[in-house]
């Protein structure tokens, strides 16, 4: 036998750890230890490549917000109000009877949201829908509701064949998921054949707010009236910011017969809460395809 020691024992322990190396580095590109939003170590027991003091992190808002659409205000002195509206619910009522959201679009909501988005991150998808459980509670009317749909803001055929999947899709399998879990045993169906987008509109991104507002009008259609019929829809997105796009939904599908519409998103993009900190690079962000709501 020859001995370890040998020369050629030298070239199989060389090439042993060679081939280690390069199955460490496989293992490394295809589990990641490190957390996607902040960098650190991640434990075995991690959900999404997300460590858990992130996963702590991602807080519900808790301030004053516009009673209508949802908008946080930044002085809390408007709880004083008889009701507390922003200044565009004030002018015009948006279409929908009732938005909210989960967080603001800032920090690593906002991380986790571009890279479900433009990361192609599936399982992140319904584990941030999950979050939308609290969003739900926070709206007594919502868990009190007999016979709601959810119906998530549809792309564009060509959208979804590029990006290959719908992440307001996504979002409302893990609210179900979260609320099937949790005491009050809802049932509701996600409605996802109804509305469509009829046409493909420009991005969002650099739009003056009156483009914003105009963009996505009469985009929307519902080809399946009869699953929306005088039932509540659960409109379901992922971020709102003029509420253009949830309202154009709202429209159409008000048109076709819809009780109400109240729109749940994770997150609410505000001027008056902005993200100081920038994203890494390895996110696009604010590209072509990004598609605020």
């Amino acid at each position: 036998m020859r001995s370890i020691f040998s020369p050629a024992g030298d070239n199989i322990s060389r090439q042993t750890s060679l081939l280690q190396g390069l199955l460490d580095g496989v293992f490394a590109v295809l589990y990641p230890t490190r957390c996607a939003l902040c960098g650190q170590e991640l434990a075995s027991d991690v959900t999404c490549r997300i460590c858990r003091t992130c996963w702590a992190s991602l807080e519900p808002w808790s301030g004053p917000l516009c009673i209508r659409c949802g908008l946080p205000f930044v002085s809390p002195r408007v709880r004083d109000s008889a009701t507390p509206l922003c200044g565009p619910c004030r002018e015009s009522e948006p279409v929908f009877d009732t938005a909210r959201s989960f967080g603001l679009y800032t920090g690593k909501l906002r991380r986790a949201i571009l890279l479900l988005k433009f990361g192609r991150r599936r399982r992140l998808g319904k584990r941030l829908g999950e979050l939308l459980a609290d969003t739900w509670n926070s709206v007594k009317e919502l868990p009190a509701l007999t016979s709601p749909v959810f119906v998530p803001v549809p792309l564009h055929v060509s959208r979804r064949r590029e990006r290959g999947f719908n992440q307001a899709e996504l979002l409302a399998s893990g609210l179900l998921d979260a609320l099937r879990r949790g005491r009050s045993k809802v049932k509701v169906p996600v409605v996802r054949s109804s509305l469509v987008r009829t046409r493909a509109t420009p991005p969002q991104t650099g739009l003056t707010l009156a483009a914003r507002l105009e963009n996505p009008r009469g985009a929307f259609d519902v080809v399946e009236p009869a699953q929306v019929r005088e039932r509540t829809v659960v409109l379901i997105d992922d971020v709102m910011t003029t509420g253009a796009t949830l309202s154009a939904c709202a429209r159409a599908l008000k048109r076709a017969g819809a009780a109400q519409v109240i729109a749940l998103t994770l997150a609410r993009a505000a001027p008056e809460f902005p993200d100081i900190v920038p994203v890494e690079s390895d996110i696009p962000v604010d590209g072509a395809d990004h598609d605020w709501t």
